[in-house]
């Protein structure tokens, strides 16, 4: 909290001086940034890398964890189904992902779900719950039961998406970018976020990067929506 005031921000440049900091690199998302940002207007040059399973910073096609995070799912929500099934239960499974549905909707593809429900989609308790199958995975699973008769279970894969052994492609990639970032630094190119652009690294001025925006890929809603079970 000290750090979102001025007078923190001035200590924290401090700081940085004291301890010899000629540039800071930080991973995180557009909170990150802007803290790295306030730093950069007093002396202290950054580079963003974007960290977060969530995969929702705008200004990059893949952010560190995102992949780990979705393969840390889909091995939970596989053994699931080994329960689900054997006992003809529904489940409902809730991943995280706060307001972005990068998670659940490629996750819904990967796992064969008959239905998935995202942030990003206005939603209907009839048509996309019970008729498609978006809100809290208890509140799902009760509402379906009371309209169904169906066995139905709730289960919150909450904050053991956010560990475990990082994937292949999230190794490979945190390299690339934390290569990257020290390049620009070694060129004296500061105050930048590095990026993917489909498998390209790219980099864009801290600034513009918080302006940036993206939504959910819609050909991959469409698939979703077209091989649901």
């Amino acid at each position: 909290l000290e750090f979102k005031t001025k007078e923190g921000q001035d200590k924290g440049a401090e700081k940085c001086r004291e301890l010899g900091i000629d540039a800071l690199v930080v991973i995180g998302g557009d909170g990150s940034y802007r803290g790295a940002r306030a730093l950069a207007h007093r002396g202290i040059p950054m580079i963003g890398l974007p960290g977060t399973i969530d995969n929702d910073i705008g200004c990059t096609d893949y952010t560190i964890g995102y992949d780990t995070a979705m393969n840390t799912a889909l091995e939970m929500i596989d053994k699931l189904r080994d329960t689900t099934q054997s006992h003809d239960r529904c489940s409902v499974v809730e991943v995280m992902g706060r307001n972005a549905g990068y998670i659940a909707l490629n996750v819904a593809i990967a796992s064969g779900a008959m239905a998935v429900l995202l942030p990003e989609k206005e939603f209907d308790m009839q048509r996309d719950i019970l008729d498609e199958g978006v809100g809290h995975a208890q509140e799902i699973a009760n509402e379906i039961q009371a309209r169904t008769g169906i066995d139905s279970r709730a289960t919150i894969l909450g904050h053991v998406q956010r560990g475990g052994s990082p994937t292949l492609r999230d190794r490979v990639n945190a390299s690339a970018m934390g290569y990257q970032a020290v390049c620009l630094l070694e060129q004296g190119k500061y105050n930048r976020i590095v990026g993917m652009k489909g498998e390209k690294l790219v980099d864009y001025p801290v600034d513009e990067a918080l302006e940036m925006t993206k939504s959910l890929d819609p050909v991959l809603v469409d698939v979703c929506n077209t091989i649901s079970i």
